[in-house]
């Protein structure tokens, strides 16, 4: 599995170890930055991993900010992908289960690291469950026509 990360300046620590994090588990890592903690606009960060993400370079997105809302907003913009602002290890399953979720955004300053790989792990961990949720994927994507 291969994953996308970005940040913007307030998720850039967080990222850091969550990137490790990631890499201890086997999953490979594209580091989309930035490379340190100076002030940056999260829509930078949030386009180029939801590119990734949406051209298939990477099975799924890591997008970290202050609070999440601001990256899945701008993720959500990008044809294809279907960001999910997860602050609860338990919603991270129903994101992929449900929502067929490509893109987690994660909180930098609500959410602790080790919860923050919880989610991480559950999301990755969860397949999209097909089936009735299927048509409503269908649904919302019909809704970039």
């Amino acid at each position: 599995m291969r994953v996308s990360i970005g940040s913007d300046h307030a998720g850039f620590e967080q990222k850091e170890m969550l990137a490790g994090y990631l890499e201890s588990q086997g999953v490979g890592v594209l580091d989309r930055g930035p490379e340190n903690a100076d002030r940056v606009d999260y829509p930078d960060y949030a386009a180029l991993v939801a590119a990734d993400v949406a051209e298939g370079a990477v099975d799924f997105g890591v997008l970290v900010c202050g609070t999440g809302i601001g990256m899945a907003i701008a993720a959500n913009k990008v044809h294809g992908i279907r960001a999910a602002n997860i602050v609860r290890e338990d919603f991270a399953p129903l994101a992929r289960e449900h929502n067929d979720a490509n893109i987690v955004t994660l909180s930098a300053r609500f959410v602790p690291f080790e919860e923050n790989c919880r989610i991480l792990d559950a999301f990755l961990a969860t397949s999209f469950g097909g089936g009735r949720h299927a048509g409503r994927v269908d649904k919302i994507m019909a809704l970039e026509s």
